[in-house]
């Protein structure tokens, strides 16, 4: 697994490019340490206790926000809340997606029964809201490129794989998909753009995916 990488430092926040296949913060256990937040935490020992301003799934690369200061944190936390930040993510689907562009509304929620799997429910789910951008075809798969225009936990896996939304899972998702506990899965976070807190100026931040 390759190591984080820092894309920019500023007095209150961090930018941070996150590998598949690490954790966003800590999970429960010894085994479960090893994480984004702890790895900055080592390069940053000041940095506050609940850092995170937003998570991505272990299998997911990519842009992450870290708050340095409490302060940063919730003022971050406020345009996320707000849905002012922009995020940008690309994929690689297991077949060809008809159509060019499009916007999958699907409401879904936990399934207990099989954590942390999610499920469809049009009546008790919470709406999960994409915008997509079909930018190619190769070898029978598609790139993608998604605009998540809320944050619903594995909101852009579900929307690529159940029949609703584009009917074809990521290329090496376990949960939705046809790939195997371990898999790259080809989802990643490439571009995140916000207006810093304090100067009011307009970030953003590109990430290119390895693939």
């Amino acid at each position: 697994m390759k190591d984080i990488s820092i894309i920019h430092t500023d007095l209150e926040f961090l930018v941070v490019n996150k590998p598949g296949g690490l954790l966003s913060v800590p999970g429960r256990g010894p085994d479960k340490q090893d994480c984004v937040v702890n790895r900055v935490r080592t390069l940053y020992p000041d940095i506050i206790e609940q850092p995170a301003v937003h998570r991505l799934d272990m299998y997911t690369s990519g842009i992450m926000l870290i708050a340095r200061t409490k302060k940063m944190h919730r003022l971050l936390s406020i345009q996320f809340e707000q849905r002012k930040v922009q995020k940008e993510y690309i994929a690689i689907l297991d077949g060809v997606v008809k159509g060019k562009e499009g916007i999958i509304e699907l409401a879904f929620r936990l399934d207990p029964e099989n954590r942390p799997y999610q499920i469809y429910d049009s009546e008790q789910g919470k709406t999960g809201i994409t915008r997509w951008k079909n930018i190619g075809t190769k070898h029978n798969q598609s790139r993608i490129l998604f605009f998540p225009l809320t944050g619903r936990t594995h909101q852009l896996r579900l929307h690529s794989a159940h029949p609703l939304g584009l009917g074809i899972p990521i290329v090496g998702d376990a949960l939705y998909g046809h790939g195997e506990e371990g898999d790259q899965m080809l989802l990643h976070a490439s571009r995140i753009s916000f207006l810093h807190p304090e100067s009011r100026e307009h970030m953003e931040f590109i990430s290119k995916p390895d693939f």
